[in-house]
């Protein structure tokens, strides 16, 4: 059974000199996101999130996770297309991601037509929902801080 929630995860990779973000191209609607996904059961949102890394980028469990502050709330409707809670769940909560890859390569889903790895600045011009950028724009900025301590 889907759980009331969603989660969001970007995966991104360190250089010698930069971070990069991947982002997914859908194949049903066309738009570029971050891997999105609902909980299943009793799964918690680190569960989901591991499970949708996996299923949709072939992201092994073990690559270490930044759980975000950014929360956001979705329409029901517009998440699962029907009030499939209950006539008094209007919203659910997105729950957000980070997880550091050692490669590059990702292996795709069918809910992905493609991907690409790009710098902060033009993920966010080409991420569709406000929701994707907020949560990019904190996990650059907690990447940036951690990068500036260590120099």
């Amino acid at each position: 059974m889907r759980a009331p929630y969603q989660v969001l995860i970007f995966p991104y990779i360190e250089t010698e000199n930069s971070i990069q973000y991947a982002i997914f191209h859908r194949s049903d609607y066309g738009y570029w996101q971050g891997i999105a996904g609902g909980g299943e059961d009793s799964e918690t949102p680190i569960e989901a999130a591991k499970r949708e890394a996996f299923e949709e980028a072939g992201i092994i469990r073990e690559c270490p996770y930044i759980k975000l502050d950014s929360v956001s709330s979705l329409p029901v409707e517009d998440v699962v297309g029907e009030f499939l809670w209950g006539k008094d769940v209007y919203v659910i909560k997105e729950f957000s991601f980070g997880v550091k890859v050692s490669t590059r390569n990702i292996k795709l889903s069918k809910e992905h037509v493609d991907y690409k790895w790009v710098c902060f600045e033009e993920a966010v011009t080409l991420l569709k929902w406000d929701s994707n950028k907020t949560a990019l724009w904190e996990l650059n900025k907690r990447l940036s801080k951690c990068e500036l301590k260590s120099q």
